[in-house]
């Protein structure tokens, strides 16, 4: 694609300057949008294991299965290994609040390493990505 050349507006650097900062915010906000709703979503799946865990008796080859099930359906996603599950369990069995959490989530940083230890209760081993297709959460695989 060409460009014919022209005198461009006194103004454009700085207007194209803000569009530019326009752009960079949306995709921070987008970032943290969707880092809350994984943590929230990984925090769910493993409240949902622990439960039935709980009530059902289910054990550790019910994690594999559905880290299978879960992988086979959504093959471009990381993140739903066995460990994972048990990470997410881990993580719901630590807070058992969903408000707790999410106030925790609200204080995560936009992009890079953060953490979790769902054993200490510090945000110090949990590993997010902020790239939608490579979500791992607590641990890689």
């Amino acid at each position: 694609m060409t460009m014919t050349r022209f005198k461009l507006p006194k103004d454009y650097d700085y207007f194209l300057k803000g569009l530019k900062e326009g752009v960079r915010a949306a995709q921070l906000r987008a970032s943290l949008a969707v880092n809350r709703e994984l943590v929230l979503l990984y925090w769910g799946i493993g409240r949902d294991i622990l439960a039935r865990q709980k009530e059902h008796g289910w054990g550790a080859r019910i994690i594999d299965r559905l880290a299978e099930d879960l992988r086979r359906e959504f093959p471009k996603i990381t993140g739903f290994s066995p460990r994972n599950l048990k990470y997410m369990r881990a993580l719901a069995e630590a807070w058992h609040d969903q408000a707790i959490v999410q106030q925790l989530v609200a204080q995560l940083p936009s992009s890079g390493s953060s953490s979790a230890n769902p054993k200490t209760r510090s945000w110090q081993n949990m590993r997010y990505e902020t790239s939608p297709s490579q979500w791992e959460i607590l641990s890689t695989d």
